[in-house]
């Protein structure tokens, strides 16, 4: 997929494609939709169609959407469809028909969503990606995330530093995890993380004892945690039944939980493990020393931003100027793109000083 960033010169031409994005085909000939420009009912419904709650970055922006759409003066209509396509697919048909002036989708899958996002397209209904790119379609008026290119580099460069840092000089013996390749952002994880890892395996720093360098071989299906420990049971198996292993790139926390015991079940030293999301369980594992870090991405600022370009369409107003836009295979998708921050015990406590459910997790 192609990529362009936007520098400070190129904001307008950035608000122009919004704007294009924004207004073609919203009409409202078959669901009653207002014309691009003229806003909405300030206490309209919002639907907010969620992959599922399996997580804990996503049971979060459940909570958040109810409260800050409700703060803003919508009405949320807000739904999890379980990772089933089908079922996500229909929940969006749903809110189309209960009078949704705008929905939010964090696709479960991106590709598969063309007819239901044509249906809200032409009802006149506004939609935003979030946290995960919606590709095949031109019923995208944007995408709001965090950088996922950058959030690999993130990773990548995190592995580095743990490997310095606790198992002194090198060559180090990893391994490589990606995430589910139906979501956009896994790859684009791994791309980023690669970036930094590759001239490292170049040059022996790193050695992929497996030789599993490859996105497919390494990706979780479905984000799976009990996968992703039967691979890296059977990676150690297979490799390292007499060698140390000293780090694997994990591409969120479930995950990096899950190599983690696969190691200790294997006899193995903790290796360095990266991870995403700063779940409960990690920034835990992280403070006392086992997980070495994850990347954080607010969930609060990433549903403050959307709830800020739907409050924008409402009242008939120019969206902030896009970040960057990344071609979906239709359109030059408009990306609002947040920075996120690696977390480390050394850092926790002040990463989540004005974060009071996180910090009191920093105990002893």
């Amino acid at each position: 997929m192609k990529r362009r960033t936007f520098t400070l010169g190129g904001a307008a031409a950035a608000t122009a494609l919004l704007l294009a994005a924004c207004g073609e085909g919203r009409t409202g000939e078959t669901g009653g939709g207002e014309d691009a420009g003229t806003g909405f009912d300030a206490g309209a419904t919002i639907g907010v169609s969620l992959p599922w709650l399996g997580t804990q970055n996503w049971a979060e922006a459940q909570a958040m959407f109810k409260e800050q759409l409700e703060a803003a003066g919508f009405t949320p209509l807000i739904q999890a469809a379980d990772n089933k396509v089908p079922q996500q697919q229909q929940q969006i048909e749903a809110m189309i028909q209960q009078g949704a002036k705008a929905i939010v989708v964090g696709p479960i899958d991106g590709t598969q969503l063309g007819s239901a996002l044509a249906a809200a397209k032409d009802a006149g209904v506004r939609v935003l990606g979030y946290d995960r790119l919606i590709e095949n379609t031109d019923a995208v008026d944007g995408v709001v995330q965090f950088g996922s290119i950058r959030t690999g580099e993130l990773q990548g460069q995190s592995l580095l530093d743990g490997l310095a840092e606790r198992k002194g000089d090198g060559p180090y013996n990893i391994e490589l995890f990606g995430g589910g390749p139906a979501d956009p952002n896994a790859p684009n994880f791994f791309e980023g993380a690669m970036s930094v890892l590759q001239p490292k395996i170049d040059d022996g720093t790193l050695v992929v004892v497996s030789g599993q360098t490859d996105f497919q071989q390494c990706a979780t299906q479905d984000w799976d945690n009990g996968k992703a420990q039967a691979r890296m049971d059977s990676l150690l198996a297979a490799n390292y039944s007499d060698t140390p292993i000293h780090g694997v790139l994990s591409p969120n926390d479930g995950i990096a939980r899950a190599i983690i015991t696969s190691c200790k079940s294997a006899g193995q030293d903790i290796p360095v493990v990266d991870g995403l999301d700063a779940e409960t369980e990690s920034i835990k594992s992280i403070w006392a020393g086992e997980q070495y870090s994850t990347v954080h991405k607010p969930t609060k600022d990433l549903v403050a931003k959307t709830v800020e370009i739907i409050s924008a369409f409402q009242k008939g107003e120019e969206a902030p100027a896009a970040d960057e836009t990344e071609d979906n295979g239709v359109i030059e998708v408009p990306i609002y793109a947040l920075d996120p921050i690696v977390v480390t015990k050394e850092n926790a406590q002040e990463v989540f000083a004005d974060d009071p459910d996180r910090l009191a997790l920093l105990e002893g």
